[in-house]
């Protein structure tokens, strides 16, 4: 119950935008809307150099503040306001939160060469979404988890038809062509984005099947091959011949 809470508490700046998402009634279409559909290295581009330069003036980067619970890839959130106090930055990018669109600008590899990734609103909302119907059923029937098919020990799929929804249309950042799913922790009832089928496409794209450690997380694969970051997500492993979810 401890790291729950912990866990919540570290994502309690992005609950937030996910709040004024809704009140603000934008939701999943927004998605649809051009500038959510521009190529978005033209916008990472600009961001990056000015990122850079800002780092180079002052020493430090210019992010939101977030702690030690907040999620790897959900944890160094781009402040704009900073880059465009200090003439970095002209306007911030159309497809940017702060702009109306769906994305959140983040760095990774902060404290070595930070790189500009984005995050995508709309699965984070839609696992928001989830874990509500979930944290409901599990509330009104004695503790017990609305799990679907079993991955492991740790994992299963949530099984949607016990929480009353049906499956969020919503499209993998990473392959347009496929919806995401949605993983749940057998113990702790924590709704996540189930990654797999994403990570072994870019496994098999790259050929990259025969490369890994025995506890190297895949999800960096995700961070190096394209301009998102994997939010909501927990780690994986190659185990079995394929991508495995572990806690």
């Amino acid at each position: 119950m401890n790291l729950k809470r912990k866990r919540t508490q570290g994502r309690s700046l992005l609950l937030v935008i996910i709040l004024v998402i809704l009140l603000t009634g934008c939701a999943y279409p927004q998605e649809l809307r051009k500038e959510n559909q521009i190529n978005p290295a033209e916008f990472i581009t600009v961001v990056g150099q000015a990122v850079d330069t800002y780092h180079e003036k002052t020493g430090v980067l210019p992010i939101k503040n977030s702690d030690m619970t907040t999620p790897l890839y959900e944890k160094y959130v781009i402040d704009f306001p900073k880059l465009k106090k200090t003439n970095l930055l002209s306007s911030v990018p159309a497809n940017a939160f702060e702009s109306g669109g769906v994305f959140i600008y983040v760095l990774v590899d902060a404290e070595t060469k930070p790189i500009v990734k984005l995050m995508d609103l709309s699965a984070y909302q839609s696992v928001e979404d989830v874990q509500k119907k979930v944290n409901d059923y599990i509330a009104k029937h004695s503790g017990n988890i609305p799990q679907g098919v079993a991955i492991n020990d740790a994992y299963a799929y949530v099984d949607l038809k016990l929480i009353g929804m049906k499956e969020p249309d919503i499209k993998s950042v990473y392959n347009r062509k496929n919806t995401i799913t949605y993983l749940i922790n057998r113990q702790t009832g924590e709704v996540s984005i189930d990654y797999a089928m994403d990570i072994n496409m870019f496994i098999k794209n790259n050929a990259l099947e025969s490369s890994f450690k025995p506890d190297q997380d895949l999800r960096r694969i995700l961070v190096d091959k394209s301009y998102f970051v994997p939010i909501r997500s927990v780690s994986y492993v190659w185990k079995n011949n394929q991508p495995m979810p572990q806690n």
